[in-house]
């Protein structure tokens, strides 16, 4: 089993906020936590927060999103409850009692209805929330990783205001609570879901997830067993420009790892040449990508980067500016092709790449926001803000 570097801190401190919010505060709500991808983010939610809930008393039912992109967020969420529902006997009886359903074979399958999000049509996902949380008699935690992916369906969408109804319910004086912890590694994708007063989780916090720091670095030189231990000062610079990345370090140790005879001094700084080296070949991965798009999907995201949350892509005026784009980069005649039916076909095009992601409701953002700093390196977003 692989070692795990632990932040017990910090969970600690964030479980206490989410369980016992101050006066005032909104975290009952929910509470939403940006950080960028692979970050350890997923890591301390798995390995440090879900065991602070649990010493906190709280029942944790977790739902990871990224772990199958196939499926649709909305089943995903609805099929953790149920697996925390079919833990405990009491609260299937009591969920079956109250719905008036008297003949139940516990052993039998049962499954969410998406449509009216309850258990065999017959139950709401309130009441098989409710049911769990008072035959357990524990407030319950829902972790919902890479949540921005629950409102690129209509159904994820769904289950979001069906949460809502159920946290408004359990949150009252006759039960024992429901706090919704989401996760991403996007903010402003993230933001979408408590941004807007049409949201499920308007206002709700957002909070900005504190990056690996020195005490990290210093543990990971220490248990990297190279034949020389590395020196954590020489090797947190190295760190930031991997933009907090962990598995870089590994990587870039897993190269060294064999050399038996090189000394302190030889060992660092072919570690820092493969961190470096690493760091530019995931760049050099995307660029490629970039690079293989037709005039008018590099155009399409150019533009979007550069726009940001103001992306408008079949306005007028961005029209023009993905003509633009494919001016400078030196495309003639192919800015004459620029129509809403072939932007239509760009964004089908980019998100099949894995370049661009879409909320079910027509709202498009890069998947991943190191693609704007990788345009930004090439010149590619000169002039187009």
């Amino acid at each position: 089993m692989a070692e795990l570097f632990h932040r017990p801190a910090l969970a600690s401190n964030l479980a206490k906020q989410v369980l016992h919010p101050g006066a005032g505060s909104a975290a009952s709500s929910g509470v939403f936590v940006a950080a960028p991808r692979r970050t350890g983010k997923s890591t301390f939610v798995r390995e440090d927060l879900r065991p602070a809930f649990e010493a906190g008393d709280a029942l944790v039912v977790y739902a990871d999103l990224w772990a199958n992109p196939s499926a649709d967020p909305g089943t995903v969420i609805v099929a953790a409850i149920r697996a925390a529902l079919a833990s405990s006997e009491g609260a299937l009886l009591r969920l079956f009692k109250g719905a008036g359903l008297s003949k139940v074979n516990i052993g039998s399958a049962f499954s969410f209805d998406l449509d009216r999000l309850g258990i065999g049509k017959e139950v709401s996902l309130t009441d098989a929330l409710v049911a769990l949380s008072d035959e357990t008699k524990k407030m319950i935690v829902l972790i919902i990783d890479e949540a921005q992916h629950a409102i690129t369906t209509e159904a994820g969408i769904n289950t979001l205001f069906a949460l809502k109804a159920a946290r408004d319910e359990l949150n009252s004086s006759q039960h024992f609570g429901l706090r919704i912890l989401c996760t991403g590694s996007n903010q402003d994708k993230l933001a979408m879901l408590r941004n807007g007063k049409d949201q499920a989780f308007f206002g709700a916090p957002m909070v900005k997830f504190p990056m690996l720091g020195k005490d990290f670095v210093a543990w990971f030189c220490q248990k990297a067993n190279l034949a020389v231990e590395l020196d954590p000062e020489q090797v947190w610079p190295l760190f930031i420009e991997a933009g907090y990345r962990p598995e870089l370090l590994g990587a870039a140790a897993d190269q060294i790892r064999f050399d038996f005879e090189a000394d302190a001094t030889t060992i660092f700084n072919r570690f820092s040449v493969e961190v470096h080296r690493l760091a530019e070949e995931m760049n050099s991965v995307q660029s490629k990508v970039i690079r293989s798009l037709t005039p008018t999907q590099q155009a399409v995201l150019r533009v979007m980067a550069a726009a940001g949350q103001k992306f408008a892509p079949f306005e007028a005026a961005t029209l023009d500016k993905y003509r633009i784009a494919m001016q400078s980069t030196g495309s003639p005649g192919e800015e004459a092709k620029i129509d809403v039916p072939n932007v239509q076909h760009a964004l089908y095009a980019l998100q099949e790449k894995k370049l661009v992601w879409k909320a079910a409701r027509g709202v498009y953002d890069l998947e991943e926001q190191s693609l704007k700093d990788i345009l930004a390196a090439e010149g590619l977003l000169q002039n187009l803000d």
